[in-house]
């Protein structure tokens, strides 16, 4: 569970001050950074030009994940040919960095070492909402003007939880076509630089690479390589720069009619184009689109994988811990080739 400190945190970074401060810090030595900015009456404009509030009903919770039919789980089942899995998830590390503020906290309550003992039990401790473990937002995690996906207040998330568009909602899983989006590769790099803004124009480079149309209840996964550099230059703080989504890309998703959005990072670029928003894309995929976020995913089996069969379609299938109330779960989805 996060710790006071922990939530004040993340509180102020959600607010308009922690949004001035973010944009205020200089991106990493060396940081390739894009400066196009984006206006906040555009962004403003486009949340309510993309909204999916009501088409799925006044007490709709799901979101896009309504676009995942029978028909589109059979299509992705049907994507199996070679019987490959290949994990999504990074691992949850039990050691402090910079882009991993609050570690796993692993407790043994009994070992092997432990007299009498006859199993062995331990404790998990986590904070996953944050830069480094795969987890899935739900659509109650973020707010716009005082309101949630499908125009309920904020105030359904209370101090005891979710009490509407909570983790619960997506209990019955994920299943669908996952499509890898890997820009760095469709550029002839090996990753992004923090703070380079990934564009429609981008995704469509990838579809042109990948052969493939992005259609109505596919899961996208943008790789940005992040995991990667990290293994080749160390950890950074994702606060103050990292590759990322830029707010536009949001009609390109609206268009396509995608389920559920996935990157490597934190979907969104950092430092933020939006003066006074820190987290646009969270803000235009959850709250006005109503599509789940999964954050911190590896990419980087699922890339070498994807080029090495000529494939970057796959089945996507996962699920969250049935936690009521809750705002996410951690995540460990799986590709199946």
């Amino acid at each position: 569970m996060p710790n006071e400190s922990d939530v004040s945190r993340r509180n102020f970074l959600l607010s308009t001050a922690g949004a001035a401060l973010a944009l205020s810090v200089l991106p990493a030595a060396g940081a390739a950074v894009d400066s196009t900015t984006f206006s906040r009456d555009e962004f403003d404009r486009m949340v309510t030009e993309i909204s999916n509030w009501g088409r799925w009903g006044k007490d709709d919770q799901m979101g896009t994940v309504n676009l995942i039919t029978a028909a589109k789980r059979k299509q992705a089942a049907a994507l199996i040919r070679e019987g490959l899995s290949v994990s999504l998830s990074h691992t949850y590390s039990t050691e402090k960095f910079v882009d991993n503020p609050n570690p796993l906290v692993h407790v043994m309550g009994s070992s092997g070492e432990t007299p009498g003992a006859i199993a062995a039990v331990d404790t998990y401790t986590m904070n996953y909402h944050g830069p480094y473990f795969t987890h899935m937002d739900a659509l109650s995690h973020f707010f716009w003007n005082g309101h949630t996906y499908n125009g309920y207040p904020q105030t359904v998330v209370t101090s005891a939880g979710a009490q509407k568009l909570d983790i619960d909602v997506f209990k019955n899983g994920i299943v669908t076509r996952g499509i890898l989006m890997d820009v760095p590769r469709s550029k002839g790099l090996p990753y992004l630089e923090p703070g380079s803004q990934i564009h429609p124009e981008d995704l469509d480079a990838c579809e042109k690479q990948a052969g493939i149309k992005v259609a109505s209840g596919d899961m996208i996964f943008i790789r940005t390589g992040r995991w990667g550099r990290r293994a080749k230059l160390g950890p950074w703080d994702l606060d103050k720069s990292i590759a990322g989504i830029y707010p536009t890309c949001a009609r390109w998703l609206k268009q396509r009619d995608v389920a559920v959005l996935a990157t490597d990072a934190v979907s969104d670029v950092m430092p933020s184009p939006v003066p006074g928003v820190p987290f646009p894309i969270h803000v235009l995929t959850i709250v006005a689109l109503g599509t789940p976020i999964f954050d911190n995913c590896d990419l980087e089996e699922l890339s070498e994988t994807a080029n090495r069969l000529h494939r970057w379609e796959f089945m996507l299938t996962t699920a969250p811990m049935r936690i009521p109330t809750g705002t996410g779960s951690p995540l460990n989805p799986l590709a199946i080739f």
